[in-house]
């Protein structure tokens, strides 16, 4: 099975996949690393006690903000926490935040609209801990429900360089029987560094999603076989048993 993850944000999952008698297979399509210049998150950190909500849209955002938060002050008693997803939520608990608002169904920004403290936040001020060039429907969604949001972005997305021939020869031989993504980018990446030959391998190939709109980028790009399963490492082997299961 070939996992997609960012390197240190694969383990949990490979781990399990071995456990199960599955082979995974990594390739991260993401590589994380920090922003260059780091004065706007701090001092939008030292501000931190002026905000009603901090968002933080995925793990890595929590994994680079809440070290800092941490260096730099304390998290403020009445700010109220919230991710797009059960991972990054379990992140922050690790940091001490243990009242999280998160979706109860879906991972991603549509999701996390729609819960009640969102509904209708005129007035409040918001914080979104994002990577660079991320996604603008929450904050302007927030916008225009009458909250006053900040962006500040805390790591940077980019393209691994890798040699990817011997995944092709696995994929030949027939060694990779599924493909696990967990972002559109990373999907377009993918795609991008298979060339000709991998893609259509791809193409033949499952592919395992908990996103919605990453399945429906699939579709557009060719691939015939789209599961979308449960939030999550753990909704993910769900969804990899039963579609092997049955």
């Amino acid at each position: 099975m070939l996992i997609t993850r960012p390197q240190h944000q694969a383990g949990y999952l490979a781990n399990r996949v071995a456990k199960l008698g599955g082979v995974p297979w990594l390739l991260p399509v993401l590589a994380i690393t920090d922003i260059d210049d780091k004065q706007p998150l701090l001092d939008l950190i030292v501000r931190l006690s002026s905000f009603d909500a901090a968002i933080f849209v995925s793990p890595n955002a929590v994994d680079k903000a809440m070290p800092l938060i941490k260096q730099f002050g304390v998290w403020p008693l009445h700010l109220v926490a919230a991710t797009v997803g059960q991972g990054s939520a379990t992140m922050l608990k690790l940091y001490g935040v243990e009242t999280v608002i998160v979706p109860d169904v879906g991972s991603d920004s549509e999701a996390l609209l729609g819960m009640p403290f969102f509904q209708q936040p005129t007035g409040k001020r918001v914080a979104i801990f994002r990577g660079e060039e991320g996604r603008k429907l929450l904050g302007d969604t927030l916008s225009e429900r009458g909250a006053i949001v900040e962006y500040v972005a805390c790591y940077r997305r980019s393209k691994p360089v890798v040699d990817i021939a011997p995944l092709l020869a696995d994929w030949r031989d027939h060694k990779i029987q599924a493909v696990v993504i967990t972002s559109s980018e990373g999907l377009d990446n993918l795609f991008d560094m298979l060339g000709e030959t991998g893609r259509q391998l791809l193409m033949a190939t499952p592919l395992f999603t908990a996103h919605e709109r990453i399945a429906q980028k699939a579709k557009v790009l060719g691939i015939t076989t789209i599961r979308c399963t449960p939030g999550g490492d753990d909704g993910t082997i769900e969804g990899l048993l039963s579609y092997f299961n049955s």
